[in-house]
């Protein structure tokens, strides 16, 4: 369901964030981001910088994690392809310190100990966020399967799915989590 229609407005900036997933035939995944920010206006830097056209980016980045299944990153690239100080793009490399983490519990606070403040660009740690969840996305089916073949094979027991009790939809007495999960519904039968 949309929003309800607005007051009378104009559009003055638009901020997007593009996330993709990528199964690798190495077996790793690759999580891209894309962040943009655009004006409807002609606009430069208060104190200088070079006049940007309406749609022009003030704000043109990407980041890759290579990431496996158990969310474990072998390897992140950020780029600034644009900025408004040129400066800003010279940060893209602490972002290498993100190697060896594993997206789950305690990883927003590791981002920012590693990466926060002065150690990293705002923007592209808030691509982080989003590119978390499409990590957990993009991979869905393959975890998926490759549970089911270790349970089938006696390897493994079935282990807790992280999204019960996640949100509302995936509280552990839900309907959904008896449709998906029913080993671990603990609501009526």
């Amino acid at each position: 369901m949309p929003l309800p229609t607005p007051a009378p407005r104009t559009l003055k900036h638009t901020r997007t964030i593009e996330c993709k997933g990528y199964e690798r035939e190495d077996g790793l995944w690759d999580i891209e981001g894309h962040l943009t920010d655009v004006k409807t206006y002609v606009h430069s830097r208060r104190n200088g910088g070079r006049e940007r056209q309406p749609g022009e980016p003030v704000h043109d980045m990407w980041m890759r994690l290579t990431v496996d299944l158990e969310f474990r990153i072998h390897d992140i690239e950020a780029a600034t392809a644009s900025s408004p100080y040129d400066t800003c793009g010279a940060i893209t490399p602490n972002f290498k310190q993100l190697i060896g983490l594993t997206i789950g519990r305690g990883w927003r606070k590791e981002i920012a100990e590693r990466v926060g403040g002065v150690k990293g660009c705002t923007h592209l740690v808030e691509m982080l966020g989003p590119l978390g969840t499409v990590a957990y996305q993009a991979t869905a089916r393959a975890r998926e399967e490759r549970a089911r073949a270790e349970r089938a094979a006696g390897k493994a027991p079935a282990k807790r799915p992280y999204q019960i009790n996640s949100c509302h939809t995936y509280k552990e007495d839900a309907p959904a989590v008896l449709e998906r999960w029913p080993e671990f519904y603990t609501g009526p039968r």
